[in-house]
């Protein structure tokens, strides 16, 4: 598993955290903004396929939001991923993503990892294709849903990322 600075805790999160989880997200400049109310919704009903890491107060600084598919119950999709600007590039990301990935293994049998990330969100594509490759996974992409379908003006492709079968996710 990547490890994360020793000062902070990664944890489930509570509804407590959706304020947090809102203003990261709204602050990453990058994520599709979902409602404040959302937010909350997501830390009462996905906080088990759900991960937040807390700075020394308590507070939220970096979360991924999850939930398993109804369809594929040994698939997690990961819904965003975001970490507040004065912790990136300490691999807060990544400790979060092989914490949650090794949790629900273990608790779920998950064997695979589906994303969605738009092009040219590098930071995103890096995350998710040094996770296949810590994983030993293979890595499908495909465009899931292309520009034309989105109702609420231009909107970039949402391209499929597709991580599996995972080799024990409880090993690194």
């Amino acid at each position: 598993m990547t490890a994360a600075p020793a000062d902070l805790l990664i944890d489930r999160p509570a509804v407590t955290d959706g304020a947090s989880l809102w203003r990261i997200a709204k602050d990453s400049k990058t994520l599709d903004l979902n409602s404040s109310y959302s937010y909350l919704l997501w830390c009462r009903d996905f906080a088990g396929t759900s991960v937040v890491a807390r700075g020394a107060d308590g507070e939220a600084v970096g979360f991924v939001t999850g939930y398993v598919r109804p369809e594929d119950p040994r698939t997690l999709l990961v819904w965003q991923v975001a970490v507040d600007s004065a912790y990136r590039g300490h691999g807060i990301a990544a400790a979060l993503l092989d914490g949650l990935v090794a949790r629900l293994a273990a608790e779920r049998g998950i064997t695979g990892v589906e994303t969605t990330i738009t092009p040219g969100n590098t930071a995103s594509e890096r995350l998710f294709t040094s996770f296949a490759d810590r994983h030993g996974a293979g890595l499908a992409r495909e465009v899931l849903f292309p520009t034309e379908v989105f109702p609420d003006g231009p909107h970039d492709p949402e391209v499929l990322y597709r991580i599996g079968p995972l080799t024990d996710p409880t090993a690194h």
